[in-house]
């Protein structure tokens, strides 16, 4: 069962911006290594769509990562997200940057993180979600917690509560069914 703040409501409906962590939120935080010494990344498919839908009703994407990997930036490629920063040491520098460069309100930015590097976004945050398997000094500022696991649909819960939140989930589904 998904964890909601009392005030979860409220704020998902300020958000025009949505930025997500990658390792343990857009994957399960596994780290492959091939056999050239590659890093992989397995991204699930809902959580894919989910970005796609929080896109098609009009609010932006980004991803902030500590890490610098080529896979995300395919993956980022493959979901339109225009705002990928990588290889970030103080994500939140980062992400007081990019909401100033896109003139977007911290009341109006979610964020999904899961770990204590994240801490400094998810305080700052409009809207701050976190995987169930995230650390429990994230999960205890997070607005949000769905019970998808992270990197199995995790994300696609929050882009789907943010949605349904401004009233706009009905009319995306809707589109599908012909």
């Amino acid at each position: 069962m998904m964890f909601l703040s009392s005030d979860a409501l409220e704020r998902a409906r300020r958000v025009r911006l949505v930025v997500f962590d990658v390792d343990g939120v857009l994957t399960d935080g596994r780290l492959w290594y091939g056999p050239q010494g590659e890093m992989l990344k397995a991204f699930h498919a809902f959580d894919g769509h989910g970005v796609k839908m929080l896109q098609q009703a009009g609010l932006r994407t980004a991803i902030l990562s500590g890490r610098d990997m080529p896979a995300v930036v395919e993956r980022a490629r493959e979901l339109a997200i225009e705002h990928v920063l990588q290889g970030v040491q103080n994500k939140r520098r980062a992400f007081d940057a990019l909401l100033r460069r896109l003139r977007v309100a911290r009341a109006a930015a979610a964020y999904m993180g899961d770990d204590v590097v994240d801490l400094g976004v998810l305080e700052r945050c409009g809207f701050a979600c976190a995987p169930h398997e995230a650390h429990d000094a994230v999960r205890s500022v997070a607005h949000c917690v769905p019970s998808a696991p992270a990197g199995g649909g995790a994300a696609r819960e929050v882009c789907e509560f943010i949605l349904e939140a401004q009233g706009k989930l009905g009319r995306l589904v809707r589109r599908y069914r012909g």
